[in-house]
């Protein structure tokens, strides 16, 4: 079965930081691509970053480009999502999700998720 587990959420004020990681298992990076999506309060999924490990190159929302970066250990199969400079609205549910995208940014092209952790940036 594959499984992905995101860890790392938590409660940090404006202008901070966290890392988020995303745990595979099950499945190969090597052909794959992983994701970040996040979920606002009352609000739909959306992509954040995501690395292609097959087809070579990462995706950033504008939203988030000089703030976040994504990284991997391929010999944990772990992805990782930096997060600074946080602002109010980079507040939700953060996802990871694996598959192979035609377009990283958009969440129905990934096949498999794992459960979010929440990040709450205080103002």
């Amino acid at each position: 079965d594959v499984q992905l587990q995101a860890f790392g959420g938590g409660l940090v004020q404006a202008g901070g930081s966290v890392i988020l990681a995303c745990t595979a298992s099950g499945l190969v990076f090597a052909d794959k691509a992983v994701g970040w999506f996040r979920q606002a309060p009352g609000k739909g999924r959306e992509g954040v970053s995501a690395i292609n490990f097959s087809a070579g190159g990462n995706y950033y929302a504008n939203s988030v480009k000089g703030r976040f970066t994504i990284s991997s250990d391929n010999s944990k199969s772990t992805v990782y999502l930096q997060m600074n400079s946080l602002k109010p609205e980079d507040t939700g549910v953060y996802y990871c999700a694996a598959g192979c995208p035609t377009i990283m940014a958009i969440d129905s092209e990934y096949d498999y998720w794992g459960h979010g952790t929440l990040v709450t940036v205080s103002s």
